[in-house]
């Protein structure tokens, strides 16, 4: 999630579709079994994770293959650092997941677009 800042330091979020997708696009893509592979890239696992989703907290992981891959953590930070070095090294079809787990969690209300987010608990977040 590429971020400037103001004179007045105020921040500026700057949304790069050749980097990131946007939570209502992954949503729709989810919801119309469309979604790409989906990479969960923190350290370590928080309380919830997206239905599906590998843990690949090592950060000279590459994809197996060519298959459409979103890379995620909790706010975008590592996530869109790891889709620039793949995309560097020739992942053409590698992005970040635009304003992580948080954005898409605050933007997707259940009341709204369903009971079904994609977003799941995830059992033993710390390993116990």
């Amino acid at each position: 999630m590429p971020t400037y800042h103001l004179p007045d330091e105020t921040p500026v979020v700057q949304f790069d579709p050749l980097l990131e997708l946007s939570p209502f696009d992954l949503f729709r893509r989810l919801r119309e079994a469309r979604g790409p592979r989906l990479v969960d890239v923190r350290p370590a696992l928080g309380t919830t994770t997206l239905a599906g989703a590998e843990h690949r907290p090592d950060p000279s992981w590459e994809p197996e293959d060519e298959r459409e891959t979103l890379l995620f953590d909790d706010d975008g930070t590592l996530a869109c650092a790891a889709a620039r070095r793949l995309q560097a090294a020739g992942w053409e079809r590698v992005r970040a997941l635009f304003g992580g787990l948080e954005l898409y969690e605050f933007a997707l209300d259940p009341q709204v677009v369903g009971e079904n987010t994609y977003l799941v608990p995830v059992e033993n977040p710390r390993g116990g």
